[in-house]
């Protein structure tokens, strides 16, 4: 273990300590520091010549300021003649901006892998991406992980009598449904659709869920609108409870209010990004063990995708 060093950036320190604990190691010295009109510095404090170098960054809020610091410390151990450069991004943003959705709009996610691969970026671990064809965005590895692998054990443990899967979504429901064939379990879907401008979402329940014990599954929890009715109608259907399950707590503007005084009955997230704020709903599950797992298959040249079967 002893040809490869673990680093971290500001957006996500605990992460990137509990990671190497589990590898048995230790983070790795650098200093990232700001000029006082906000540019970032970064000083590598210890030799990487020769070295694989993995960097612990998820692109998280600041998203901006997250992705500069992954870049510019990139840059930092390209020119310290690294062996390799990885980049462990538990969460990937800019990941919604994924095509041309509308005339005249940016795809963001091929801009941030281009940027990635400049700057000298030779393998990206990420998780639970929002587009899978993200992957294809670049011409170095690209190891999307499934949170469902840490969810799974815990769903489990809850030994829920009459559990069923629901994707909030259309769009979602090919992650529901690999979720729903992992446990066993049968899916229903959420259709929602806007019958005209201004006025309210209208959702229809495809399935039946009378006293089942429903299980929600998102890549994502960003404001937490969606998620939260869908709750409600799942309620007013017949469920018996109602369980939300989100890979990356975006929690953005209102989220932790509306989960607070929703319907739903938990909400369970990992700790790809940090947890701004506390909430009695909301449970985090570690996926620091899995990155670490990863980290060590690559290292050994070991299969990933053997993790997931």
């Amino acid at each position: 273990m002893r040809g490869f060093k673990i680093f971290t950036g500001s957006a996500h320190p605990d992460f990137g300590k509990e990671l190497a604990k589990h590898l048995d190691g230790v983070i790795s010295k650098a200093t990232v520091n700001r000029f006082s009109d906000g540019e970032i510095n970064v000083q590598i404090s210890e030799s990487v010549r020769g070295k694989d170098v993995f960097i612990i960054q998820p692109t998280c809020v600041p998203a901006n300021d997250s992705l500069m610091e992954l870049l510019i410390m990139t840059d930092a151990f390209k020119r310290s003649s690294a062996s390799s450069i990885n980049a462990v991004i538990p969460y990937f943003g800019y990941a919604r901006q994924d095509r041309k959705a509308a005339p005249r709009v940016p795809i963001t996610a091929k801009l941030v892998a281009n940027l990635m691969q400049s700057a000298g970026i030779d393998r990206v671990i990420t998780m639970d991406l929002h587009a899978g064809q993200i992957q294809g965005f670049f011409d170095v590895p690209v190891d999307n992980l499934y949170g469902s692998i840490v969810f799974r054990d815990y769903i489990r443990s809850k030994n829920l009598k009459s559990p069923i899967i629901a994707s909030p979504d259309i769009g979602g429901v090919s992650r529901a449904r690999y979720f729903a064939d992992q446990l066993g379990m049968d899916l229903v879907i959420v259709d929602k659709k806007r019958e005209k401008a201004n006025v309210s979402e209208v959702m229809n329940i495809i399935g039946d869920v009378e006293d089942k014990d429903i299980i929600l599954v998102d890549d994502m929890i960003d404001t937490a609108g969606t998620m939260c009715k869908a709750a409600e109608v799942l309620k007013a259907k017949g469920a018996k409870s109602v369980m939300a399950l989100g890979t990356h707590p975006v929690l953005s503007g209102p989220a932790i209010d509306r989960i607070q005084n929703s319907v739903l009955n938990e909400v369970v997230v990992s700790n790809s990004i940090p947890l701004r704020q506390k909430c009695s709903k909301i449970t985090v599950l570690s996926v620091a063990p899995l990155f670490a797992e990863v980290i060590r298959r690559i290292y050994h040249n070991e299969s990933v995708n053997s993790l997931f079967i």
